[in-house]
């Protein structure tokens, strides 16, 4: 089994950075997704942002070009880097992996974007 533990979430005022990571408690195999959901109150669990093994990495249109997703196989971990954040960003993250038809979940970090 995989266990993820997210961390880095925080408060920011809007125009702030944050850095999430994601750490596994194990290595997974070959062909894994990695990928940030988002949950705001009320609202639908959302991709957003995803890297595969190879690198090859998909965001979701309301944060390209102010998040940046990378994986460190070294240290089993997974990072997100928010920049010029907004209060809509504002909601739980959550860190995902797919691999050999499993999929892991961690159990969130609260991110909250002020004014």
């Amino acid at each position: 089994q995989v266990q993820l533990v997210e961390s880095g979430g925080g408060l920011v005022q809007a125009g702030g950075s944050l850095r999430l990571s994601c750490a596994a408690s194990a290595s997974v195999s070959i062909g894994s997704i990695w990928g940030w959901y988002r949950q705001a109150p009320g609202k639908q669990r959302e991709l957003v942002a995803s890297i595969t093994r190879g690198d090859a990495t998909n965001y979701a249109d309301s944060v390209k070009g102010r998040f940046t997703i990378s994986r460190d196989n070294a240290r089993l971990a997974m990072d997100l880097q928010m920049n010029s954040l907004k209060p809509e960003d504002t909601g739980a993250y959550y860190c995902n992996v797919k691999y050999g038809g499993f999929t892991s979940w961690g159990r969130g970090t609260q991110v909250t974007v002020s004014s």
